[in-house]
């Protein structure tokens, strides 16, 4: 039994094809010759390799950059806090900002540089330590333990806290403060009322 059209190493009676017949391959309506096809593959790899090696020769962006960064505006956070300073505030908080404070209660950007500027939120005094910072691609959370002492419309907030922060690099590679929330550390006696 034979299949005509069929390529084998084998002999096989019936109808065969020659080789010579691969020298061209059909594209669209024309032959393309098989060798023009090798050297345009030839090329687009060559290509390849030379945009990888020089893709691969730019500084990309580090973690412990990244990390540097995040801790810096942290810095600059603690101070704005301490200063009152809204301008400097703005800047670390994305438009969308949302926290949630020790209370409970939602504050948006424009609610928390209200309360910066008016003094309603005022920190006296400000130490944080144990911080952790993760990254999760362009987002970046922060763990930390503060030790606060102030005044809030609800009264005095001195004490210790916990508290998650979250960046988001934005499109022109700048990091925003997009959501805060903090919670009070309770002394074991306090913690079954």
């Amino acid at each position: 039994m034979t299949f005509p059209g069929l390529l084998s190493d084998t002999f096989m009676s019936g109808a065969t094809i020659k080789l010579s017949a691969l020298d061209r391959v059909p594209i669209g309506r024309r032959f393309m010759p098989t060798r023009t096809i090798a050297r345009f593959a030839a090329a687009v790899l060559g290509m390849a390799v030379c945009i990888n090696i020089l893709y691969a020769g730019q500084a990309k962006p580090k973690k412990h950059d990244n990390r540097h960064e995040i801790e810096q505006l942290e810095e600059a956070w603690s101070s704005a806090m301490l200063k009152s300073d809204t301008a400097a505030m703005g800047a670390l908080l994305a438009d969308d900002y949302i926290a949630i404070t020790a209370s409970g209660t939602l504050q948006t950007k424009d609610e928390a540089l209200a309360n910066l500027r008016n003094r309603r939120v005022h920190i006296t005094a400000l130490s944080v330590s144990d911080r952790k910072v993760r990254f999760y691609g362009q987002t970046a959370l922060v763990n930390s333990l503060a030790e606060v002492q102030g005044t809030t419309p609800d009264g005095d907030v001195s004490g210790a806290f916990r508290y998650t922060r979250v960046y988001v690099c934005d499109a022109l590679g700048k990091w925003k403060i997009v959501s805060f929330e903090a919670s009070r550390i309770r002394n074991p006696s306090q913690q079954h009322r």
